[in-house]
């Protein structure tokens, strides 16, 4: 497919302003009242650490992020935002805004899968073979659904338009499919050195393998079970994933920045539609919250099989569930999934007893980069408390 013409690109002169930009006149009045000195001052003991939040907003748009929406959710609620929606006007960000949520859409593909094993119509320890006939070849052993789902499935990675954002960014608008990706995977064989349920290595083409099962085990897209499975009875209305290659975010939404050969970039429009079922979601934090909240009490996978979202495996390297990962922090365990699209980074967190949740996206410039140090600003404050 011939690659659309590129947008013209922001100039070091975009850079110079990120630097440049009356912070007074954005962020500084806006990470909006939730920031202001009476509503730090009047914040419950209970609840979240309101100051180390704000203080997490505090200065954007700066070098790591232009924009910021962090909800926080449990024993005491608290949501702000900061930074700018567009660099090039300065308008504010937008709290509600849309957002590519990346790799949190697994928790949505592992719901949908967990369901059909809670309704009889697939196993976890039912294989790839069986419900997927033809998709691998003879050369590889059995493969389990529950292997996919925690990611000790063997599959080596599939088909990719780069692997850096430099390397994407020439090729945002080409389409490249999930069964493409797939193809490409299955056509480098077994991995030779982790047979099936030996190693957890994350990866996309788990998920996408996952998302082929339900379409061939409900007869339907992918895309609808999801609406009408998890988003139309959690009231996620503002959830959904593009029209296939459609690169746009719609909706209000704040435009996403990354830094490309020492230039600060608008990455907004992408064609996500390889990242599919493993990351190709757009949400908001409302409706994140809302997933999060649905899912551990239980409303969207029934027990038993809603701890398998919880279950690290007895494997090397595990350190995730299906597809949560645990984190002590504060004394407490938090289950996270987090999401990095190019210019958007997403994190969705909780305790198993939702005394604490929290959802952000942060429009960071280095979003596919170092998650951690994103992590630390906007997620760790949460549970200071």
């Amino acid at each position: 497919m011939p690659v659309r013409p590129l947008p013209a690109l922001l100039t070091s002169a975009l850079a110079l302003a990120l630097t440049a930009l009356p912070l007074a006149g954005t962020a500084s009045a806006h990470p909006t009242s939730s920031c202001s000195a009476a509503a730090i001052e009047a914040a419950s003991p209970a609840g979240p650490d309101v100051k180390a939040l704000c203080a997490a907003l505090a200065g954007l748009p700066d070098q790591d992020a232009t924009a910021a929406l962090i909800r926080v959710g449990g024993r005491g609620s608290w949501h702000g935002a900061a930074g700018v929606r567009d660099m090039r006007t300065g308008a504010p960000a937008i709290e509600n805004a849309r957002f590519r949520a990346g790799s949190t859409t697994k928790v949505v593909t592992a719901a949908i899968v967990l369901q059909l094993a809670a309704e009889g119509r697939i196993s976890l320890d039912g294989t790839v073979q069986q419900y997927l006939p033809g998709l691998l070849t003879d050369a590889f052993e059995p493969i389990t659904v529950r292997q996919l789902l925690n990611f000790t499935s063997g599959l080596r990675p599939g088909k990719s338009l780069g692997g850096t954002t430099e390397e994407m960014y020439p090729h945002r608008f080409e389409t490249l499919t999930p069964a493409e990706v797939v193809a490409a995977s299955v056509a480098k064989g077994p991995d030779p050195d982790n047979a099936p349920g030996e190693r957890q290595v994350y990866g996309n083409i788990h998920y996408t393998v996952l998302a082929m099962l339900i379409e061939k085990v409900t007869g339907d897209s992918y895309a609808h079970q999801a609406a009408v499975r998890i988003f139309r009875p959690l009231g996620m209305r503002h959830t959904s994933f593009p029209a296939g290659p459609d690169p746009r975010v719609h909706g209000p939404h704040n435009r996403g920045y990354d830094w490309i050969d020492g230039k600060l970039v608008d990455v907004t429009e992408w064609n996500m539609s390889d990242r599919w079922a493993a990351g190709d979601m757009i949400s908001t934090t409302a409706d994140l919250e809302r997933l999060l909240v649905g899912l551990f009490r239980g409303r969207v996978v029934p027990e038993p099989q809603l701890k398998e979202m919880f279950a690290v495996p007895d494997a090397v390297d595990a350190t995730m569930g299906a597809p949560f990962s645990p984190f002590e922090l504060n004394g407490r365990t938090v289950w996270a999934k987090t999401g990095s699209r190019p210019g958007y980074h997403t994190v969705v967190a909780a305790t198993r007893d939702l005394s604490r949740t929290l959802v952000y996206s942060v429009n960071s410039t280095d979003a596919r980069g170092d998650g951690l140090a994103i992590a630390q600003r906007f997620a760790f404050p949460a549970f200071n408390r």
